[in-house]
């Protein structure tokens, strides 16, 4: 079954309970037992409710291991603990009067009747006794019986010492011998004591299949059928064992200094503790196994009610958001600025955001949803929100593999995002249920990306993702539905308010008072020592007002941004942004209008905001830098970093166009004429799946552009 390790039986007992050394160990075969064991198994059972019963064994059988310790270790208390009765009590009373007659009938069975007599016999004795029960309640019942007389006797050696009456009991039964011979017996107590353990480890396995539900896993299922077909064989070495214990208990009471236990009967019984390990084992993978198939059931129906609930209407968010946070939990939230645990209540009725993503969320995109989540809450025209209270609530719901081990950088990780977190968020992974994480996954279309999924008070999912209209206009996108994506968009246009937005104040005055704008990105500093040099000439000789603004690139590590940073602003070469979240920011919103533009099926021939998008994360995703220059709102020319170069350190032939016409539509002319399709760029999408078009035009040639994967670990 779990071994092929050969077991003898334990020796017959002399008349009188003397053991014979010179008892030789039969041999039994397995399949040979285990088919007259089933011989006597009745398909007519008795149900037995084991479970109050095998509480009150297991509390008998701790109960009796500080004796057993003590009597190992050599070690006796005056002092007896006084022990609270147990719970289960209570439900083994109301049986005990139905299952006393048999247990006592099996205690005497084993510690007297089958004392001397032959091992595998005796087992046989045993379930012909219990052949109209099931086999976890032969087994339990038959270790209900040795516990009652295996308590009694530990219950004496106990208060032998602090009690007059269980002294004279132990002078009867002779227990004052064992307890002087203590070092002696040390290997035969410590040998009963490790079976028993092994037995009651085994015992519990065999109860756990019947505790199995049956709605998920029928009785004649696959699963269940392969497990229980060991359940025999299983019950078969327990009760065997347990008998064994028991003549090895009784031979303690008519202890005798040279009937000490021999080497090999101690061998038996560990080579019995060993047969019931690995029986334990195989019970254990077979339960584990039907568990799963159980639990993937389970989540299956789930998962089917889950995407029920979600489609249906409601009064109401509650039923939906329990469902997705915790059914179990009252108090699964945690409110990130105070720190106290709230109920899902608080967010009924309102407009919920869940923030969705494993422990590789940036800590910029953190950042930036922080000041966005606390602007919700002003008085600000631009957002149109008036109302006193919070407009919508964020809940993060962590994506963690459940069965995946933490180490202490995970958990470091995850202490550090909470505590970067204001709002509401789930701060045990573990209660978000397989179904819910399928579901985010295969609807929601959750991969590694971080999402926001927008909920209106009725529980009606608005938006899968609500990211780039939230990195794009912010809290004016509220509520956030696809329908206020679509309408915001009809009115919007390509100006260098939208793709700035507010990431520096100044910009905007700078727009109102007419100056010439310009943006610059790359991370050649000499490009842009020479291109920013050159730029203040043009602008000089003009006598115009230029303001260059470096905004860097979106896949360069951030060490190297700071130098860039440290250079430029050493040498005074142009404006920065603040920090370089801002710098990931912008090009975050860039890449926000592409994917919010994709989904709508728009492509760069009918769409002049993607187009020129596109040529920004084109420019981007090239090794050279680019400039994007502006005038007032929507007054825009732009170039790669050679074409505007090139362009500007020949000036002066276009030095006069420049005068007529203006420099931003005399340097969007130049570069035109200038412009040739051999060498045009490259455009780096990050991310897969719905995000990513199947085809992608060139911007600059207007050819399909080739596609190639890239594997990024980070830009730190």
């Amino acid at each position: 079954m779990a071994s092929n390790i050969t077991h003898a039986l334990v020796p017959k007992f002399q008349s009188g309970g003397k053991r014979d050394p010179s008892r030789r160990y039969a041999q039994s075969d397995d399949s040979t037992m285990v088919r007259q064991i089933r011989e006597t198994h009745s398909s007519e059972s008795h149900y037995v409710d084991v479970k109050p019963v095998l509480a009150v064994i297991e509390d008998i059988l701790r109960r009796t291991a500080p004796g057993i310790e003590n009597i190992i270790n050599g070690t006796h208390h005056e002092n007896v603990d006084t022990l609270d009765e147990k719970g289960s009590a209570a439900s083994f009373d109301e049986m005990v009067e139905a299952l006393a007659q048999i247990i006592h009938r099996i205690s005497c069975e084993i510690f007297c009747k089958c004392s001397g007599g032959d091992l595998h016999a005796s087992t046989v004795v045993i379930f012909k006794m219990l052949s109209n029960y099931p086999w976890e309640a032969k087994v339990v019942l038959t270790l209900a019986g040795f516990s009652v007389t295996y308590g009694e006797f530990w219950l004496v050696a106990q208060l032998c010492t602090s009690s007059p009456l269980a002294k004279a009991v132990a002078l009867l039964k002779q227990l004052s011998d064992v307890i002087e011979h203590s070092q002696v017996l040390k290997p035969q107590l410590e040998a009963i004591n490790n079976l028993i353990n092994a037995i009651m480890k085994v015992t519990k396995r065999i109860v756990d299949f019947n505790e199995l539900p049956t709605e998920y896993l029928s009785q004649d299922s696959a699963q269940l059928s392969v497990a229980k077909a060991h359940i025999p064989a299983a019950a078969y070495w327990t009760i065997r064992s347990i008998i064994a214990c028991a003549w090895h208990v009784s031979s303690l009471t008519d202890f005798r200094y040279e009937q000490i236990a021999s080497t090999s009967e101690i061998w038996e019984l560990s080579s019995l503790a060993h047969k019931l390990v690995n029986i334990h084992d195989l019970l254990a993978d077979e339960l584990s196994s039907c568990r799963r198939y159980i639990e993937e059931k389970q989540n299956e129906e789930n998962y089917k009610t889950l995407i029920r609930l979600i489609e249906s209407t409601h009064l109401d968010n509650m039923k939906v958001l329990r469902a997705l946070i915790s059914t179990v939990e009252e108090q699964p939230l945690v409110h990130g600025a105070s720190k106290t645990r709230a109920s899902i209540e608080v967010l009924r009725r309102k407009h919920v955001l869940l923030l969705i993503s494993d422990l590789d969320i940036s800590l910029e995109e953190i950042a930036v949803l922080n000041l966005i989540y606390e602007m919700r809450l002003r008085q600000d025209p631009r957002y149109e929100l008036h109302a006193k209270d919070a407009p919508y609530e964020l809940v993060w719901l962590p994506m963690v593999d459940r069965l995946k081990v933490w180490r202490d950088q995970d958990r470091h990780r995850f202490s550090e995002l909470l505590s970067m977190m204001p709002w509401y968020y789930v701060d045990n992974p573990q209660i978000i249920e397989p179904p819910v994480v399928k579901y985010i996954r295969e609807k929601w279309h959750f991969d590694k990306k971080m999402i926001i999924v927008s909920l209106d008070p009725m529980a009606k999912v608005t938006s899968t993702n609500s990211t780039h209209m939230i990195w794009i206009w912010e809290n004016s996108a509220f509520p956030f539905s696809l329908e206020r994506e679509e309408a915001i968009w009809n009115t919007e246009s390509w100006t260098l308010k939208l793709l700035v937005d507010n990431i520096q104040s100044e910009l905007l005055t700078w727009m109102e008072q007419g100056k010439y704008i310009c943006l610059y990105g790359g991370d050649d500093i000499e490009w842009i020592r020479n291109f920013t040099n050159i730029a203040r000439h043009v602008a000089e000789v003009l006598s115009i007002e230029l303001e260059l603004i470096y905004v860097g690139k979106s896949n360069v590590p951030k060490e190297r941004l700071r130098k860039i940073h440290a250079v430029i602003e050493a040498e005074k070469l142009s404006h920065l942004w603040p920090d370089l979240t801002s710098i990931w920011f912008f090009w975050s919103r860039l890449e926000a209008m592409r994917c919010s533009k994709v989904r709508y099926g728009k492509t760069i021939e009918d769409d002049p905001i993607l187009r020129e998008v596109m040529v920004l994360l084109s420019y981007d995703g090239s090794d050279q830098g680019w400039a994007s220059l502006w005038r007032g709102a929507a007054e825009m020319a732009r170039a790669n970093g050679q074409l505007a170069l090139l362009t500007l350190n020949e000036f002066q032939q276009w030095e006069n166009e420049a005068r007529t016409l203006g420099l931003v539509p005399a340097f969007d002319a130049e570069v035109q004429r200038r412009h040739t399709p051999q060498h045009c760029t490259r455009l780096i999408l990050p991310g897969i799946g719905q995000d990513i078009p199947a085809k992608v035009i060139c911007t600059e040639c207007g050819r399909d552009m080739e596609k190639f994967f890239m594997f990024r670990c980070c830009t730190d």
